[in-house]
């Protein structure tokens, strides 16, 4: 820390520090994955978010701005939270961007960066025949409520339930709604996945739920360790809360309704798990992959007990 303190004295500009980031940065090799995939971007959102400036301001307009004391001291712990302890961005900030939604987070929630939002852009066309038929979805595994919450923005005439094992995230997903102003139109439910939750048919049932398996965890980059381990990782290589989805979502998905489920680098033992299911695997003009959608058919067909 003693480092950036010392460098802070002699930076005065947005720019010097942003200089001065960029170079620390590539010294040690950060991991970039929690909504920015380069160091510029990366420490150009953090430089911003920690001096409270819109994301979209044109930076040659204030590079040369001259930074108080009191800034200066807060970009330094800042820079070395980021690059030396390998926190990500959006945890420093407390913000995140979402389906061009702003959401706050903190390390009791995952830092949304799903590839949900495309989908969910796309109001599920074509895999949701009629969009104006979308009356009730379901998100389970919530966290943030990014997606339940985006879903909202979308089909302002639906009624969205979002459920969260973890009594933290749901206080999180609280926050995010109350900045919506949809209290009445999203049900936050503390349940671990369908056990407590009330009987309802939805159109839509999406989830991100987690899908790391043990070892896989144990490679991930330093920046995953400060994300909530239960939120990451599953038993059965992965596999354990999709499998327990697959068998109940049968029971809760109207007749032409969908499931889909983002299973991330699990998306091969899914497909060795289950060869007889024709799961459809989506493409992301985006980027992103291991999401996969099944028919309320489909779900009752192969998964029905």
């Amino acid at each position: 820390m003693d480092k950036y303190k010392q460098a802070a004295k002699s930076l005065d500009t947005l720019v010097d520090f942003l200089r001065f980031g960029v170079s620390c940065a590539h010294r040690v090799g950060l991991y970039y994955g929690h909504g920015t995939d380069n160091v510029w971007d990366d420490l150009m959102a953090l430089v911003l978010g920690s001096l409270s400036l819109p994301y979209d301001v044109d930076f040659n307009l204030i590079a040369q701005a001259r930074l108080t004391l009191a800034e200066k001291e807060h970009l330094a712990l800042q820079l070395f939270k980021r690059i030396e302890e390998r926190v990500p961005v959006p945890y420093l900030t407390h913000e995140a961007m979402f389906c061009d939604l702003l959401f706050y987070v903190d390390e009791r929630v995952l830092i949304p960066r799903s590839p949900f939002a495309e989908l969910i852009k796309q109001h599920f066309l074509p895999w949701v025949a009629d969009d104006e038929r979308v009356t009730r979805i379901l998100d389970l595994c919530t966290g943030s409520g990014c997606i339940a919450i985006a879903c909202c923005e979308a089909f302002p005439e639906a009624l969205v339930d979002a459920v969260d094992i973890s009594a933290d995230a749901l206080a999180v997903a609280s926050i995010n709604r109350a900045r919506y102003g949809l209290e009445q139109r999203l049900r936050l439910i503390e349940s671990d996945l369908f056990t407590v939750l009330p009987t309802a048919r939805y159109d839509v049932i999406v989830s991100n739920p987690p899908y790391v398996g043990v070892q896989e965890m144990q490679s991930l980059p330093k920046e995953y360790s400060h994300e909530p381990r239960g939120a990451l990782e599953a038993a059965h290589d992965g596999l354990a809360i999709i499998e327990a989805i697959l068998v109940a979502a049968g029971d809760y998905l109207t007749d032409h309704g969908v499931l889909i489920v983002e299973v991330g680098n699990s998306e091969h033992a899914v497909m060795q798990a289950y060869p007889q299911v024709p799961f459809t695997w989506l493409y992301f003009e985006n980027g992103g992959q291991g999401v996969f959608l099944l028919t309320a058919a489909q779900v009752k067909t192969y998964f029905s007990v």
